[in-house]
């Protein structure tokens, strides 16, 4: 009965100054003190400085492309696209993040420098992320780039989500790669 009422009440709750500044400040210590400790993990910068040797020269038409394939093989039985950023090794560690954070993180992705999956815990619900805040607050940025959402009910899990994304930075250079963004349930931080 609480999660309902909360689920009602979270929405209008939000809309005020003082709660979304509560939130934020919430989601930002969240990040601080659960999601930093892995936020460069190896795995993590191999996966996105492969993918960024292989979509560095990808026109505009060839990223639309990708992404208009990806949103034609959600809910299909092939899926040529979408299978290779579910299933490696940095989509499995995600998933591992996903499944310790005790219901706190509900979804969370890695994009390559031009804001295309890399790895993914689960589905989404496009491809390409380059034209996103999540995308251009944070790899756009540079080092350093942070961007937190506005609580949404997030269709795929029917959990109500703020996405705090950041810049992925290979440390062996200090250059900026990709971005990852965490979804996290509004709920749990509250």
């Amino acid at each position: 009965m609480k999660k309902r009422a909360l689920a009602v009440l979270l929405p209008m709750l939000m809309t005020t100054p003082v709660a979304a500044q509560d939130f934020e400040a919430a989601a930002r210590n969240y990040f601080e003190t659960a999601i930093s400790e892995w936020a460069n993990a190896q795995v993590l910068i191999d996966a996105v400085n492969a993918q960024n040797a292989t979509t560095a020269g990808f026109t505009q038409a060839e990223i639309d492309a990708l992404d208009l394939a990806w949103r034609a093989e959600v809910g299909g039985s092939s899926t040529p696209t979408i299978t290779p950023v579910l299933d490696n090794l940095a989509a499995s560690f995600l998933r591992e993040r996903v499944t310790g954070s005790g219901d706190a993180i509900t979804e969370i992705f890695v994009t390559d420098a031009r804001g295309l999956n890399v790895a993914a815990s689960d589905l989404t619900s496009d491809y390409w992320q380059g034209d996103e805040a999540k995308h251009s607050e944070t790899y756009a940025q540079g080092a350093g780039g942070f961007h937190i959402s506005e609580i949404e009910l997030d269709e795929s899990t029917q959990r109500y989500q703020a996405q705090v994304s950041f810049t992925l930075v290979d440390p062996a250079t200090g250059q900026a790669i990709g971005a990852v963004t965490v979804g996290v349930d509004a709920d749990s931080l509250m």
